[in-house]
C-alpha cells in the first residue's frame, strides 16, 4: 500500500489501527478558491527510490504509485518473477481516472507554446492501461495484463478478475490492485461542482466521517493498493506463505444513476450476497464488513441499508468500519487499499477503527467500530466497493486453512 498514511502496508496499516489521519490541507497546488481545499495526498514521494529515474520522468504519478504498491507486494510474496517464462504471470491494475496529471500539464503547453512542444510521452503516459501495461513489462507477465476501470470499485474489480483469470486457468499467479492520482485543480473542481467533496477546510484530520450525522462528503484521496494472488496449487509448489483465501467475489449493476446509488441499496446487497455464495459462506460467518464508507451522506444511508438486507438481523452485531475515515477516497485505488487492509485484518486479529464518529445518526444504526480499533478473531472478512456508474464490488477473504 501507498497512500496518505505511508509508503508500505506496515505504515498504512499502524495508522488506521492507531486512528490517525492521513488528510492535510492540499499542497500539490494552490487550493484557494476551491470548495473543498483539503485531500489525502503522499507526503515526500520520490518515484526515484522505486523505480529507474529515467522511467519515472516517462511515467505518470499514477503509474509510480502503482510500482510502488505491486513491487511492495511481490517483495512480501517473495515470488521471483524471473524463475519462468511469464506466460502464466497477470497483471491487472485498475484506476478510474488514469493519467490526469501528465493530461493537465501538456494541455498547458499545448495552450501556451503550440501543438509542437506538446511531449511525444503524452498519450502512453495518460493513457489509463498504462500502470498495468509498464508493470508487465517491467516485470516480464506475459499472461493477460489490462486495466480494469470502474469507478470506485476498479480495485475491487481487478482483484476479483484476476482471481477469476487464475480460476479458468489463463495466469497461475497475478498482481492486481488500483492506483490513483486525482488530486489535481480540474478534478477537484469537478467533484465539487458535483456537490461529492466536503467543504470542512477548517479541521483536515476529522473532515472524513463517515456514518456520522454531520458527514457533508468525501476526501479526495491519492496511491495504491497491490495484492499478489495464484493458486493455491502454485503457491504450495513454490512454498509460499499463504496470508488469507480470497474465497468470494461478487459484483452488480444498480442500473439506476450515473452518481448516485441505488435508493433501495439493492445493487450493493445483490454484489455482497453473490460473494457469499462464491464464497460458500452465511451471512453470520463474516467477521467484519470494511464498508465504502464514503462520508457522503447517499453511500453511507444506503450502504448501511444494504447491509441490513443481506445480514438481517445479525447486521446489528457485525463489526463494520470505514479506513476511508483517515486515508480519504482513493477512487480506483480505494478497494485495493481496503483489500489489503482487509487481509491484515485477518492477520492480525484486529478491527480498524472509523474515525471521526461522533454523531449517531439515525439512518446508520449500526456497529460502526468509532474511533478506537478492536481485538477480535476474525475468520472471514467482506470489503465493499461502490462507484459512479452503478457499480458494486464485494469481496471475501477468509483465513487460510489447507483442510479445507
Amino acid at each position: 500500500m501507498i497512500s496518505a498514511l505511508g509508503h508500505n502496508a506496515c505504515e498504512n496499516w499502524d495508522a488506521m489501527v492507531a486512528g490517525r489521519s492521513g488528510i492535510r490541507r492540499i499542497t500539490l497546488f494552490d487550493p484557494e478558491g476551491y470548495d473543498s481545499q483539503v485531500a489525502g495526498e503522499v507526503k515526500d514521494f520520490d518515484p526515484g527510490k522505486y523505480m529507474d529515474r529515467k522511467e519515472a520522468r516517462r511515467a505518470d504519478r499514477v503509474t509510480q504509485f502503482a510500482f510502488v504498491a505491486a513491487n511492495e507486494a511481490l517483495a512480501q510474496s517473495r515470488y521471483d518473477t524471473s524463475a519462468d517464462d511469464g506466460n502464466d504471470f497477470a497483471v491487472i491494475m485498475g484506476t478510474a481516472i488514469g493519467g490526469v496529471t501528465t493530461l493537465m500539464a501538456e494541455y498547458d503547453t499545448l495552450r501556451e507554446k503550440g501543438p509542437g512542444r506538446v511531449s511525444p510521452f503524452l498519450m502512453p503516459m495518460m493513457l489509463s492501461d498504462m500502470s498495468s501495461g509498464q508493470l508487465s513489462i517491467k516485470l516480464g507477465a506475459k499472461a493477460v495484463n489490462y486495466a480494469l476501470i470502474s469507478a470506485c470499485a476498479s480495485g475491487a474489480d481487478s482483484i476479483g478478475e484476476a482471481a477469476n483469470i487464475i480460476r479458468r486457468g489463463d495466469a497461475r499467479i497475478a498482481v492486481a490492485g488500483g492506483t490513483e492520482a486525482a488530486i489535481t485543480p480540474i478534478c477537484m473542481a469537478g467533484f465539487s461542482a458535483a456537490k461529492a467533496l466536503t467543504t470542512r477546510n477548517d479541521d483536515p484530520a476529522t473532515a472524513s466521517r463517515p456514518f456520522d450525522a454531520t458527514r457533508d462528503g468525501f476526501i479526495m484521496a491519492e496511491g495504491a493498493g497491490a495484492l499478489v494472488l495464484e493458486s493455491e496449487e502454485h503457491a504450495l509448489a513454490r512454498g509460499a506463505t499463504i496470508l488469507v483465501e480470497l474465497a468470494g467475489y461478487g459484483a452488480t449493476s444498480d442500473a439506476f444513476h450515473i452518481t448516485q446509488p441505488d435508493e433501495q441499496g439493492d445493487g450493493a446487497a445483490r454484489a455482497m450476497r453473490k460473494a457469499l455464495a462464491h464464497a460458500g459462506l452465511k451471512p453470520d460467518d463474516i467477521s467484519y464488513l470494511n464498508a465504502h464508507g464514503t462520508s457522503t451522506a447517499m453511500n453511507d444511508k444506503l450502504e448501511t441499508l444494504a447491509i441490513k438486507k443481506v445480514f438481517g438481523d445479525y447486521a446489528y452485531s457485525l463489526p463494520i468500519s470505514s479506513t476511508k475515515s483517515m486515508t480519504g477516497h482513493l477512487l480506483g485505488a480505494a478497494g485495493a487499499v481496503e483489500a489489503a487492509a482487509s487481509v491484515l485484518a485477518i492477520q492480525n486479529g484486529i478491527i480498524p477503527p472509523t474515525a471521526n464518529y461522533q454523531n449517531p445518526d439515525p439512518d446508520c444504526d449500526l456497529d460502526y467500530v468509532p474511533n478506537v480499533a478492536r481485538p477480535a478473531s476474525i475468520e472471514a472478512v467482506m470489503t465493499n466497493s461502490l462507484g459512479f456508474g452503478g457499480h458494486n464490488a464485494s469481496l471475501v477473504f477468509r483465513r487460510y486453512r489447507p483442510e479445507r
